[in-house]
């Protein structure tokens, strides 16, 4: 039986390729953070320059003789003779491989470019609330994207091209029934919470809170989930986004307002379930795909696990909201427990998709992927956006954004490039609730757990079962591993049924 370590002249080489991929996140992490405005075309040169070459060394003549030798070609498949691990690695390295020899190396540069510099004219733009100062990025953006898609090659949409990148193997046409699923139960569930006649206060969340003790009470949850501050850290930055370079360096970022308190709370919980499976992944892999998360689906289950089904529930708030309380005194020593929780999960249309509602969130994921597919199809054009996105906001929640601050800029993931990002978040709600469902089966106190602040049984559970595969498994494969089915959107309608029919009396 063959190894890993037969593998060592391929995995030596992914771990050099690795490397020069972390030094470049390490540039993009620090742009996001503290780099100063005046450096931004130094830095994406800089990037361009890394990626291009870790580009080059993946598609080079030495990767390939190497796979080719113990890979069939025609099926993407290790030949025989080879344990788990190994077939598993050649797998996803000729995954990789194929999809980036499809592309060229000066395409990769250019692209890598114009995302970097992208992302600062959306900062600006944002600041400034004028899509008229992203609109010429943007329109390079798409213009590139299109151009990948027909690079990596699709059999319906070229949308699915580019999908694929995030969620391997998902397509539209898969995605659709379940997004279908999903709207025909959650708009109607929508209007039976409005017409309910249950009103919740939520004012007690919009108060003045000191910013410096919302980042401390956020790290202070971090450190509960068991997010060690030893391979991570804190910061601030536009948009909350999570960056690894390693097991051992993995970084989170929040945002915090002084008058909207989930905001800063919720994000810091969110990025930390994606810290934690950053921190979870197996050391000893790190260069190889069975280092890194098996799929942005997955990794999107993880945050919203953390946010939704933990930060969310009655358990979770029975042992941290007396804290809360002790470092907001003034705000919330006289707002009972249940008046809080009922504000925190308050069912209301917002202009904002990462301050949305459990019940909302997802229609305003629909509309981006609506939107971003009919762009990277040539249905639409870039000037239509502000137009269309009201038109679409106004068509599944009711509300119209007056900013493009509050509109079509209030995402950072079209500067990046990321086309096909969006679907995952959906993914990443079903995924979420049959996780949690089976921790509790398989952890018969762990609401007791919570509820005593007791959160790392959760962590080590969620660590055992899906952290430390990395891309052992495909996406459907580790999903069926762990819950003994593949995503489904049933239990999370029941979750939510659930949850509002209490909250609203339905």
């Amino acid at each position: 039986m063959k190894t890993l370590a037969t593998l060592e002249p391929l995995t030596d080489r992914l771990l050099e390729i690795r490397r020069i991929q972390s030094a470049a996140s390490v540039l993009s992490w620090d742009q996001e953070t503290y780099m100063p405005a005046g450096g931004g075309a130094a830095r994406a040169e800089q990037i361009a320059a890394l990626e291009g070459l870790a580009h080059e060394k993946l598609v080079s003549r030495e990767i390939e003789t190497l796979l080719t030798d113990w890979v069939d070609p025609a099926t993407g498949q290790a030949t025989e003779g080879w344990d788990e691990p190994s077939r598993s690695l050649l797998r996803e390295t000729w995954r990789d491989f194929s999809r980036a020899k499809k592309l060229p190396s000066a395409f990769v540069v250019r692209l890598s470019r114009e995302c970097s510099l992208a992302q600062q004219a959306w900062v600006t733009a944002r600041e400034e609330s004028r899509f008229s100062k992203f609109f010429p990025s943007l329109r390079t953006i798409i213009d590139l994207k299109r151009e990948e898609a027909q690079y990596l090659g699709y059999r319906d949409s070229p949308y699915d091209a580019l999908l694929d990148t995030y969620e391997p193997g998902a397509t539209i046409a898969h995605l659709a029934p379940m997004f279908r699923e999903l709207r025909e139960r959650l708009v109607p569930l929508l209007k039976k919470v409005q017409g309910s006649g249950v009103t919740i206060d939520d004012s007690c969340l919009h108060q003045r809170f000191d910013q410096a003790k919302q980042m401390e009470f956020g790290r202070l949850v971090l450190v509960a989930m068991g997010y060690d501050f030893e391979r991570g850290r804190l910061d601030l930055s536009a948009h909350p986004f999570t960056t690894s370079f390693h097991p051992t360096d993995v970084r989170v970022t929040t945002r915090v307002f002084e008058t909207d308190l989930p905001s800063c709370l919720f994000s810091c919980i969110h990025e930390g379930g994606h810290g934690l499976y950053d921190q979870g992944l197996d050391p000893r892999y790190y260069g190889s795909p069975l280092g890194e998360s098996v799929s942005l689906g997955f990794h999107e289950s993880q945050s919203r696990l953390w946010e939704n089904c933990v930060g969310r529930s009655r358990a979770f708030w029975r042992c941290f909201y007396p804290i809360l309380q002790h470092t907001f005194p003034e705000q919330l020593a006289t707002v009972p427990l249940d008046h809080f929780y009922a504000a925190i999960n308050r069912a209301a249309p917002s202009l904002i998709r990462v301050e949305a509602d459990e019940l909302t969130y997802n229609l305003h994921i629909m509309l981006r992927v609506e939107i971003e597919q009919a762009l990277i199809e040539n249905r639409i054009q870039p000037d239509d956006l502000p137009g269309l996105w009201n038109d679409k906001m106004q068509s599944y929640l009711g509300i119209v954004p007056q900013r493009d601050a509050d509109g079509v800029l209030q995402d950072v993931h079209w500067s990046m490039g990321a086309f096909g990002y969006f679907p995952t978040y959906t993914l990443g709600n079903l995924y979420s609730v049959q996780f949690f469902e089976q921790a509790n089966l398989e952890l018969p106190q762990l609401e007791e757990d919570i509820a005593a602040g007791q959160l790392v049984p959760l962590r080590r559970w969620l660590e055992q079962k899906i952290h430390r595969w990395g891309r052992m498994f495909t996406p459907d494969h580790l999903a069926r591993r762990v819950t003994g089915n593949g995503v489904s959107p049933e239990p999370f309608l029941r979750y939510l049924e659930k949850k509002y029919g209490q909250l609203y009396q339905l």
